[in-house]
């Protein structure tokens, strides 16, 4: 039994994976190194065109959660990242080249995967799972534009932050440090002052950027908004977002700043740091004069400008399924960020789901029944609910989740026992799903 998955993005990785550990042949259709989109620099697959970072590793918080019902389920995704990860705190942060160039070597290396290289321009006969993100070619867009109908597909736009080299940042301006000094000294904090903040601010919303067709405001996700949008929305907005003081003394003055520029490590050797929260749309030369009114980035090196793109996904309530097949035709499926869910540990989940399914029901196996107590039963059950009526990308939360029966003091506390009732369910279907 063969299956086709087109992509090779954490979704498509991850299914062709679940697909190819549990016997059956897989032919992974990848058009780099042929054709990249605008948002990929690199041939590797699972390449992570914004953050390197997957998000907290808390069990308090939903995406945490989320990581770890993948890793007690033998997810690559997750593997690889534990693998090549930085330190970043209380987040699960990877090398990214590192962590691309793993998942490639475990994909290549399966016998049961046939890596063909090239653009996929149509559906292909068979078991299919489309996982060629939102940034699909326009040949496939096209073609499943006309699959699944004229109004199948909306769009929103994203952004990724600039990269600054280590070695550029003025230490005597920044310190390395961790909110409320928890954990280890992971992050380099930029300080500004009140006066600094202020000229920032009016540079910032005045700032020329680059034109994006059809963009507005209003069309960006809320998880990866562009900086200069949320500081239109007003003065004080960054310091209540990414700029965020609280918890964050400058060593020099024993005070909080009036704002903090966060610095993330984005590779292993740590020559390299990303700006935390600061995905932009900006023109170039406008990101290296704005970006550079912070103090500690005066000298900065830019190793890459933040870049805007936009991202397609479906009108999944209505096409797809709990486990991301498309009700018309239960022989395709599709996964990762085109399906809704929003975050690179989402698409691994949703190519999980995809995978696990599509080869037990090939093997004569019922689906496994991942209640909405899971995360992700819950993704499943988010996206293919039809009483969503304004259906938008959504990150994973605990608000999709079912609440607890019972009262419990404190929101982490009450968190901690939804992840706890989660991982009791997932140990109670692991055996199966595994099969």
């Amino acid at each position: 039994m063969n299956v086709t998955v087109i992509g090779a993005g954490l979704a498509g990785s991850e299914c062709a994976w679940q697909l190819a550990q549990r016997g059956l042949q897989v032919t992974l259709c990848e058009m780099k190194p042929e054709k990249r989109t605008p948002a990929h620099v690199t041939d590797s697959f699972a390449e992570l065109c914004c953050s390197n970072s997957l998000r907290s590793d808390q069990l308090e918080n939903a995406v945490g959660l989320l990581k770890e019902e993948l890793r007690r389920l033998g997810s690559l995704i997750l593997r690889c990242a534990d693998e090549t990860r930085v330190e970043a705190g209380g987040a699960l942060a990877v090398d990214r080249h590192g962590f691309a160039a793993l998942v490639t070597e475990r994909i290549k290396t399966h016998p049961n995967i046939t890596v063909v290289e090239g653009e996929v321009t149509d559906i292909p006969g068979g078991e299919v799972v489309v996982a060629s993100g939102p940034l699909t070619s326009d040949a496939l867009a096209d073609r499943l534009q006309t699959l699944l109908g004229a109004d199948s597909a909306l769009h929103f736009y994203d952004a990724a932050a600039p990269l600054v080299s280590a070695e550029s940042v003025d230490m005597d301006l920044a310190w390395f440090g961790s909110r409320y000094d928890r954990g280890t000294a992971d992050y380099v904090n930029c300080p500004m002052s009140e006066a600094e903040y202020e000229a920032f601010w009016q540079a910032l919303t005045t700032a020329q950027e680059a034109e994006v067709h059809g963009f507005e405001d209003k069309k960006v996700f809320e998880g990866c908004m562009p900086v200069e949008v949320m500081a239109r929305r007003g003065r004080d907005t960054l310091c209540y977002g990414p700029l965020k003081p609280r918890g964050l003394r400058d060593p020099r003055t024993g005070r909080e700043p009036c704002a903090v520029v966060q610095l993330r490590r984005d590779n292993a050797e740590g020559t390299v740091y990303n700006l935390v929260g600061f995905q932009t749309h900006l023109k170039f030369p406008e990101q290296r004069r704005v970006f550079s009114m912070i103090p500690a980035l005066r000298d900065a090196e830019f190793l890459r400008y933040g870049v805007m793109h936009r991202n397609t996904f479906l009108d999944s309530p209505r096409l797809l399924d709990r486990y991301y097949r498309l009700k018309s035709e239960p022989r395709i499926s599709f996964a990762g960020q085109m399906t809704g869910v929003e975050g690179y540990v989402e698409s691994a989940a949703s190519g999980f789901l995809a995978g696990v399914e599509t080869a037990r029901r090939l093997r004569g196996l019922p689906p496994v029944d991942f209640p909405r107590e899971t995360a992700v039963g819950a993704l499943g059950l988010y996206i293919s609910n039809m009483s969503v009526t304004a259906f938008q990308p959504m990150n994973i939360n605990f608000g999709i989740m079912p609440p607890l029966d019972h009262r419990v003091k404190g929101k982490r506390n009450k968190n901690a026992e939804l992840s706890a009732r989660s991982l009791a369910v997932i140990e109670g279907i692991k055996e199966e799903v595994l099969k």
